[in-house]
């Protein structure tokens, strides 16, 4: 199929039938349609249609979906945050503390507040506070006594 034909496709969907939509969906699945409303038919169907013009997902995206989906069945405190889902450089991170707006940036390495860096956001939240911290509780990235 063309990327014209899947666009024209895709554009015709609204108007069909349900039973036209279901029709098309066993054309285009291994399973019987879903008992679902015209609107979930509508969207998978364009999404089905345009996987088959354009590709699915890629193979990273495949094995970070089944990895999330093997981390869901672990307990709480076994479960590690994926690479991917580590802060970018740029991100700027804001907390109020007694009353004074406290803004780091996350740099490639490390944290940039208030033009002095840190190695760490434990470092960062015990300099701000005086006081002995866990930087991502400090910055509301974690709950308090939660092990990830």
């Amino acid at each position: 199929m063309n990327d014209i034909n899947m666009i024209k496709q895709v554009a015709a969907l609204p108007g069909m039938s349900i039973a036209d939509l279901k029709s098309l969906w066993a054309d285009l699945h291994t399973t019987e349609p879903p008992p679902y409303n015209r609107v979930f038919l509508v969207k998978r169907l364009a999404y089905r249609l345009q996987e088959l013009s354009l590709g699915g997902l890629s193979a990273t995206t495949e094995k970070r979906m089944e990895r999330i989906v093997e981390e869901e069945k672990l307990p709480p405190q076994e479960k590690k945050r994926p690479p991917g889902e580590k802060l970018l450089p740029g991100t700027q991170l804001i907390r109020e503390w007694q009353g004074v707006e406290h803004r780091c940036t996350v740099l490639n390495e490390g944290f940039e507040y208030q033009g002095r860096e840190f190695n760490s956001l434990s470092a960062l939240a015990n300099f701000i506070t005086g006081t002995k911290w866990n930087g991502n509780v400090f910055f509301a990235l974690k709950k308090q006594g939660d092990k990830r």
